[in-house]
């Protein structure tokens, strides 16, 4: 279990954050309803969603080498 208080929480958090931002840009009635705002407190889902998708590739390895951590690792 990893505890949010942690840096590798904080990590996880951060890295299912990017990735649920990032798949819900793919959906087009969130899309406009979350991802609309780009300043602000809903601009960081905006944001958040731009890095899943344009360093998707990062993004993905970095999940993956958490979740060798987490399982294995921890």
């Amino acid at each position: 279990m990893t505890n949010v208080y942690s840096f590798d929480g904080i990590l996880v958090f951060g890295l299912l954050f990017i990735c649920t931002c990032a798949y819900l840009k793919k959906v087009p009635r969130l899309n406009s309803w979350l991802l609309s705002e780009k300043k602000g407190v809903w601009g960081v889902f905006y944001k958040a969603a731009v890095i899943g998708t344009r360093l998707h590739v990062a993004v993905a390895a970095s999940c993956l080498v958490m979740a060798f951590y987490v399982v294995f690792l921890k």
